[in-house]
């Protein structure tokens, strides 16, 4: 859903002017502070498992949690504060700096020296921090002054130093399930710590629509479901009026209190947040991809995987997933045209003039209509058969050629310029495979002497490879026959 251009202020922006108060949002109000309220990860808050066991015992070690936004990462550090009986420190990579981790690292080596404490530091965002940054911690964990839990949105092995990843465990945290989240906005609804106003109520269609809109992240569902909430309690003239965007009339309270709806009582359905929400961008679906992260590398992955599977079906939502959320084209068409040789090769050789014309036509047309092309190739190369031959016929022969280095080239193929070559030999005994009926020399060979028997090229059984490969054959047994 995309919001409408400047025609004044939307309806969040209505709902943010009519409540006039500046208070922590619903899902920092909202976060856990005992480990029985965490929702999802179960696969690591499991009874009796690692993670569980260690918080419940205080013996953390150094841990980096990986994982999208809004899936519980800073809840655990929180909850992990609120259990340990070691001093616990906080410290963002956005925000923070050497400086900062200095003044930790000084009252870390006070309290152990002098209060026999340990120091757990949690470090927000810690891909943020650069390479010089990561090291400073170094020295530290390695005195056990410190005690590091890192949370990163990044891939850990692409965003931090590998000398801390030695020294950490790295754990995973997934998207919540919908059903989770739908747990967590129904205790949102029912929980003081929300500070909602009498509103109408939810049916759990709504609820659910909410919980799939945010894609498992819990802090976008529970903005949501706040914005809701404050819709609910705007009178059905505070929608956009003649008087968008005027101040309140003189001598009008800046901060009047909102009045209740007159359907205070009527669910809200699932109908009615697509009505409210029509123009917002916040109950539309979104695309969770960074075009130099693991997103990236993840979703590259899938597509060529899908491409080489022949399914044309997973090839295309990839693609358009990729592209969607702002991929390169470029990059999409260039990982296509290695495709054609790589993975399709002589099973069809029109693969390779498909996925070059998609690009020619992509950079004659751009975006939107480039789309076209493109998609077109990837369905072509998706759809039609495939052989891995070109590659492993490449891997074959640098693997000779590493082992053997530059054998003497037959002189029969060499070339003869002038009379020295000629005397030397150079291209005597050469037989011009056109005046052969077939349009090969039957029994000639052109390998140096020492790789003579040698099969680089093994063409597949698909495609027009087949005929590729039955052709060869019957070169290649001619090759005991002596002409």
């Amino acid at each position: 859903m995309k919001k409408s251009g400047a025609e004044g202020p939307t309806l969040l922006e209505h709902v943010a002017r009519a409540r006039g108060e500046t208070r922590a949002p619903l899902a920092e109000r909202m976060r856990p502070e005992r480990l029985e309220e965490v929702v999802g990860q179960g696969h690591l808050l499991k009874e009796g498992g690692l993670l569980r066991t260690a918080i419940e015992n205080d013996r953390l070690p150094s841990l980096i949690l990986w994982g999208p936004p809004g899936v519980g990462k800073t809840t655990l550090a929180q909850v992990i504060a609120h259990r340990t009986r070691r001093t616990f420190a906080s410290l963002s990579a956005v925000l923070g700096g050497l400086a900062e981790l200095r003044a930790i690292v000084a009252q870390a080596e006070e309290d152990r020296k002098y209060r026999g404490r340990g120091t757990l530091v949690f470090v927000d965002e810690i891909h943020r921090f650069n390479k010089a940054q990561q090291d400073a911690f170094l020295p530290h964990l390695e005195k056990g002054t410190l005690t590091l839990i890192g949370a990163t949105t990044e891939n850990p092995s692409f965003s931090v130093n590998a000398a801390i990843l030695s020294r950490a465990k790295v754990l995973t945290l997934r998207a919540l399930e919908t059903r989770d989240i739908v747990a967590l906005l129904e205790r949102a609804l029912g929980s003081a710590k929300a500070g909602f106003a009498p509103h109408r109520p939810f049916s759990p269609e709504a609820l659910g629509r909410i919980a799939e809109a945010a894609e498992g992240d819990a802090r976008r569902a529970l903005n949501l479901l706040e914005a809701t909430v404050e819709l609910a309690l705007l009178p059905a003239a505070a929608a956009p009026t003649e008087a968008e965007g005027a101040s309140p009339e003189p001598g009008g309270p800046a901060n009047a209190p909102l009045e209740t709806s007159p359907n205070a009582q009527e669910p809200i359905t699932e109908q009615t947040l697509e009505e409210w929400f029509s123009n917002e961008p916040n109950l539309g679906t979104r695309l969770n991809y960074d075009r130099s992260g693991d997103q990236h590398y993840g979703a590259a992955s899938a597509l060529i995987k899908s491409l080489r599977g022949s399914d044309p079906d997973a090839a295309l939502y990839y693609f358009m997933r990729m592209l969607d959320g702002g991929e390169d084209p470029n990059f999409l068409s260039r990982r296509m045209i290695i495709f054609a040789s790589e993975d399709v090769g002589n099973a069809d050789p029109r693969a390779l003039s498909v996925a070059l014309d998609a690009d020619a036509a992509f950079r004659r047309l751009g975006l939107p209509e480039g789309v076209y092309p493109l998609a077109h190739a990837c369905l072509y190369l998706a759809s039609c058969p495939k052989s891995g031959a070109v590659k492993a016929a490449i891997a074959r022969v640098r693997e000779v050629i590493e082992k053997t280095g530059s054998l003497p080239i037959p002189t029969k193929l060499q070339n003869a310029p002038t009379q020295l070559h000629r005397e030397l030999g150079h291209g005597q005994g050469y037989k011009y495979p056109h005046d052969f009926p077939e349009g090969f020399v039957p029994g000639e060979t052109y390998l140096p002497e020492r790789l003579l028997g040698e099969r680089f090229y093994e063409p597949t059984p698909h495609g027009l490879e087949k005929a590729i490969g039955e052709r060869l054959e019957r070169i290649f047994r001619t090759r005991a026959t002596k002409t």
